[in-house]
């Protein structure tokens, strides 16, 4: 199945002079457990240059259900997966890695690991600290989590950054508020597409989000429009989040 271009409103990825504009997409792909041709579909009509996925594959044979999907998606495997906790970064060919790291987060007894999968890119000449995150379904430890991002995002040591995922709270959440302080919310700051992201069935409530740092010019983040929803009910319980951002490359 072959799609138009749905998304030409939205800046094409490409360099310009002192800045690069990148597509990120964050995307929670509920452990591969749905239509895997339809989730691959959704991830490549985006045309992302950076994947920032959660629930990634996680047990047997993860690393090869990974790989399956960048491959579907015409992407290769950056970071994370099982040894981050799910959190899993993916990548065009046009990005360039510097280093990558996994980071398994304080475990609450009785509670599901979490984790980031992190890393440092260069893109269109533009350099980039990236995190995917999936936080905790309890208030307090989410919050608390919000906080060990922001930490971690300064750790990477770079000037620009961009975080994403699944938050499991609102944009009037303790975890979101936290993050909106210290970080530009994309979709507030430029407002594409539409803003729900839970579930694809009957979106109203705002769960997921992309976060960048404020040297970073946003051009336009949301949830797609223009893709066929049998796809996008197929693919996971989430709906994408895609974000065009404009990184300076000096």
């Amino acid at each position: 199945m072959l799609w138009p271009m749905p998304l030409m409103d939205l800046p094409a990825s490409r360099t310009e002079n002192g800045s690069a504009v990148i597509r990120v997409l964050s995307y929670n792909i509920r452990s591969m457990r749905d239509d895997n041709a339809a989730l691959a579909r959704v991830i490549r009509a985006c045309d992302p240059d950076l994947v920032l996925i959660q629930e990634a594959p996680r047990f047997f044979r993860w690393r090869k259900a990974a790989a399956r999907l960048a491959a579907a998606s015409e992407l290769v495997v950056l970071s994370g997966g099982a040894t981050a906790a799910g959190p899993l970064l993916l990548c065009s060919l046009r990005a360039t890695v510097e280093r990558t790291e996994d980071v398994l987060l304080p475990l609450t007894p009785g509670l599901h690991r979490r984790g980031f999968a992190t890393a440092v890119v260069r893109v269109g000449g533009a350099r980039l600290g990236v995190l995917s995150c999936h936080l905790s379904l309890r208030a307090d430890e989410r919050e608390a989590q919000a906080g060990m991002l922001l930490e971690r995002l300064a750790e990477l040591g770079v000037e620009h950054a961009v975080a994403g995922g699944d938050l499991n709270d609102r944009p009037d959440g303790r975890a979101f508020r936290r993050l909106s302080a210290a970080l530009q919310d994309c979709w507030s700051v430029r407002p594409w597409g539409t803003e729900y992201t839970s579930t694809p069935e009957d979106p109203h409530q705002r769960i997921d989000a992309i976060f960048a740092t404020s040297g970073i010019e946003v051009l336009g983040c949301g949830v797609p429009t223009g893709l066929p929803d049998a796809d996008l009910r197929a693919a996971t319980d989430h709906l994408p989040v895609l974000a065009a951002l404009r990184v300076p490359t000096r």
